[in-house]
């Protein structure tokens, strides 16, 4: 009976290791994480031949030069010591089977030693990558707890505004920022969406979030005033070719009204509860980073809105609009202007959720290509 028993724990550990193994292996999930790791090996190709095609004009690079400058490319990649490992590794691996091909093998001694080198060293290479893109892993964690915990809450209220807003980035961490910044005058709405994807542009977004609450604690701009400080500061540095799209809203306390600046993003969508009509609140604009200080005063427009009780705006980033089914079709502006123009009059919260919810329909098992970020802002009664 015993003995039934411990084949039959063996049997259930076995079987719980192969579920652990296989976890994931879905075929939707190999056939799209294949095609990743496809693209980024074109990519790395595309970069290894055009830097030989510099060094070699006019003439065509056969095709064992090619070869050589993606392995080389490749191999950069790791630190020197696992470099050298590596290529111990490939020699002894060859080395093996040329030594049986010349019939040499009983004059090298440590012949039978290549392979079991060969294959130990290539184990020990893999080990200590995962390991390290494990630790990778938890740091790019610990950012993105840092990142959300700089955001602002999901549910804000004032005297007569209530805002809900939503993020979700596409990789670990993502480079949109939206804020609510209360100061005695008013709100502050600002939703920005930097270029790029990923750790540069989520360094590049907390960077533009410090400066937005210093510049609005020094001097309580205006919304284009706003984006003329921000500029000069993206500007300041030549060589930096990152650019920040954005919009500001601000919302002085005591008024029924918004005043509003674009530079460069996608026109919130304003729901007017007196008309019960939706508009795009579309104004004049370079992004941010795009040209110079001077040309952007001159192009940038800032504009006035009344906002009254039962009005809604929802501030978006293209991440949302773009976001894309199984047949890459673009969720698109249209859902969202329907959306708001059949619940624009109630909460905040219940528009978010409609848009969730639609979104999430849409898109359905596909992973979002680019961070999505919105915040509605409803005029209560």
């Amino acid at each position: 009976m015993g003995l039934k028993n411990e084949a039959q724990s063996a049997f259930q550990n076995t079987k719980s290791f192969y579920k652990e193994y296989v976890s994931g292996m879905t075929r939707e999930r190999i056939g799209k994480e294949f095609y990743n790791d496809t693209d980024r090996l074109k990519q790395l190709y595309s970069e290894a031949i055009n830097e030989d095609l510099e060094q070699r004009v006019d003439s065509k690079v056969p095709g064992h030069m090619k070869f050589l400058r993606l392995f080389s490319a490749l191999t950069q990649r790791l630190n020197p010591t696992r470099r050298l490992l590596f290529g111990l590794s490939l020699i002894s691996f060859v080395a093996h089977y040329l030594f049986g091909f010349l019939q040499i093998t009983g004059f090298v001694i440590f012949y039978d030693l290549l392979v079991p080198f060969a294959f130990g060293s290539m184990l020990m290479l893999l080990l200590v990558e995962l390991l390290e893109k494990s630790d990778v892993k938890r740091e790019i964690d610990l950012a993105r707890e840092i990142q959300l915990s700089l955001l602002p809450n999901t549910e804000h209220q004032t005297d007569n505004l209530e805002i809900v807003s939503f993020a979700n980035t596409a990789k670990e961490v993502g480079g949109d920022y939206v804020d609510i910044i209360e100061t005695e005058e008013g709100t502050y709405i600002v939703i920005a969406d930097v270029s790029g994807k990923g750790l540069t542009a989520a360094l590049y977004m907390v960077r533009m979030q410090a400066l937005v609450h210093l510049i609005i604690e020094k001097s309580n701009p205006t919304p284009k005033e706003l984006f003329m400080e921000l500029n000069n500061y993206v500007k300041s540095d030549i060589k930096d070719k990152t650019f920040v799209t954005a919009c500001a809203g601000f919302f002085p306390k005591g008024e029924d009204k918004l005043i509003f600046a674009r530079a460069g993003h996608n026109a919130p969508i304003f729901f007017s509860d007196e008309r019960d009509a939706t508009f795009d609140l579309r104004s004049d604009g370079y992004a941010l980073g795009m040209t110079s200080s001077a040309n952007l005063q001159h192009h940038m427009q800032e504009k006035v809105f009344h906002f009254k009780s039962g009005d809604s705006i929802l501030f978006y980033t293209d991440g949302l609009t773009e976001a894309r089914n199984e047949v890459s079709e673009e969720y698109g502006e249209d859902r969202l202007d329907a959306i708001l123009s059949v619940y624009g009059s109630l909460h905040a919260k219940t528009i978010i959720r409609k848009i969730q919810s639609s979104l999430e329909n849409f898109i359905g098992n596909e992973k979002p290509g680019d961070d999505i970020t919105f915040t509605c802002v409803h005029h209560k009664e």
